[in-house]
């Protein structure tokens, strides 16, 4: 009991989910309080602690409409607890002892590199002062975008804080909107430069802070890292395969797609597409949406978006690990081989322990939920995939959950965040290398 309340001995993921844990709490104080709603009365704190979990854990699951009940100061917290989910608070802890010129210990390297989902610390602090500088440039170009629109619909100011507010929430991959009674993008789900805006911030945020680095110094490095490369190419994939299906299953739904032009249509298929990568809003009902579609962004969603990025889900990599395990394993190959690279075994076996972690909580959830909630098995498994995976997208259930059902989803939140894999990490007692193996045995697969 004393080695887990002496912080000086907690390991790097401990410290991760404890960070965190404070953050939420505190979060969760502040908009239970008066000044936090719009008409000055207290949120009931297992609604204001729903929706810190949500914004600091970026996904964007709402119980009340974020911009009709909220104040501007509720929804300022709101947006600080968004940007500080994103970027970590180990990130801004560690930008603010940059400035301050303060020394970064080896603990809270190690603790940046658990956190930033890194194989080593080489070069941890370089890519934390990176991160800060991408964030706001890619976040300032996003918010002068949407002012420019949004000045055409309001006045100016207000234009000026929406397009901040929805900048910052989409790039972090939040899914939270002002937009009020839970619309999301609906009014702008044929407008070009609204639709593109966000659908570039909700790609750069999910891509990863590694990979936007890669990006912009190629022709320094002279070539992609295979990470890179690897993620670029499952995201590309992921979104025009989404777009398609997506297309197909919803063209004739009067309710979605069948009210729309043929640019609109391709427009919405992509948007719908891209959002389940953790991004959590929408042009589209999304409770008007076919059984089919709901089932397919369920698999979008639980796939998630990259490694070291905002968004959360499996991620891209873990995916395409497995579909190397397949291709290989029917090709009858023993190695699993990616532009001309050998991927290794932890590898291969992280992967498939963080699969297994994930849909059994996944699954876990969903059985918990169909018990307590009086509402159709692909809601309550939409709605707790989308929690997992930070996405925020909602078919309509969570505004309904029992006070049960909404901490369950807050702690499915939180746990996707942080990963299944890092949660035990955090809670389970230390581990010591093994210093002798078991003879090898046999058993029949398949």
């Amino acid at each position: 009991m004393l080695k887990f309340i002496d912080v000086r001995k907690w390991s790097p993921p401990r410290i991760l989910v404890s960070g965190f844990a404070a953050i939420i709490f505190i979060g969760a104080i502040l908009l239970s309080m008066p000044f936090a709603s719009a008409d000055g009365t207290r949120l009931r704190f297992i609604d204001a602690l729903f929706t810190a979990t949500s914004a600091t854990c970026v996904t964007g699951l709402a119980v009340v409409d974020t911009g009709t009940y909220f104040s501007t100061a509720g929804q300022l917290i709101i947006l600080l607890l968004i940007q500080v989910g994103g970027l970590g608070f180990m990130t801004m802890g560690t930008l603010f002892a940059l400035v301050l010129r303060k020394r970064i210990s080896l603990k809270e390297r190690l603790v940046l590199q658990e956190a930033m989902n890194q194989s080593s610390m080489e070069g941890i602090v370089r890519l934390i002062r990176k991160v800060f500088i991408y964030s706001l440039s890619i976040e300032a170009v996003g918010a002068l975008l949407f002012t420019i629109r949004f000045s055409f619909d309001m006045p100016l100011g207000k234009a000026a804080y929406f397009g901040l507010f929805h900048a910052v929430s989409f790039f972090n991959n939040a899914g939270f909107d002002i937009f009020g009674h839970f619309r999301g993008l609906t009014a702008y789900v044929g407008d070009p430069l609204v639709n593109i805006t966000s659908m570039l911030l909700i790609v750069l945020g999910g891509l990863g802070f590694i990979v936007i680095s890669d990006l912009l110094e190629i022709k320094k490095n002279k070539r992609l890292s295979l990470h890179s490369k690897v993620v670029l190419s499952m995201t590309g994939a992921l979104i025009v395969a989404g777009a398609i299906v997506i297309f197909i299953f919803e063209f004739s739904n009067a309710k979605t797609l069948g009210s729309l032009n043929w640019g609109e249509k391709v427009l919405a298929a992509f948007f719908q597409s891209i959002t389940p990568r953790t991004a959590g809003t929408n042009t589209l009902d999304y409770s008007s949406l076919r059984q089919a579609t709901l089932f397919f962004t369920v698999i979008l969603m639980f796939i998630g978006a990259s490694p070291g990025s905002t968004g959360g889900g499996i991620k891209t990599t873990t995916f395409t690990t497995l579909i190397g395990a397949v291709v290989a394993m029917g090709r009858g190959r023993e190695d699993i081989v990616m532009f001309r690279y050998r991927l290794g075994k932890d590898r291969i076996f992280k992967a498939l322990t963080i699969t297994m972690l994930s849909l059994a909580l996944v699954i876990g959830v969903t059985m918990l939920l169909t018990t307590t909630e009086d509402h159709q098995f692909i809601q309550i498994l939409f709605e707790t995939t989308s929690a997992f995976g930070t996405v925020g997208l909602t078919a309509g259930l969570t505004p309904e959950l029992s006070d049960f059902g909404r901490i369950v989803i807050a702690l499915t939140m939180f746990a996707g965040r942080l990963g299944p894999l890092t949660l035990a990490y955090a809670l389970g007692p230390k581990t010591e290398k093994e210093l002798y193996r078991y003879p090898e045995g046999k058993i029949t697969i398949g």
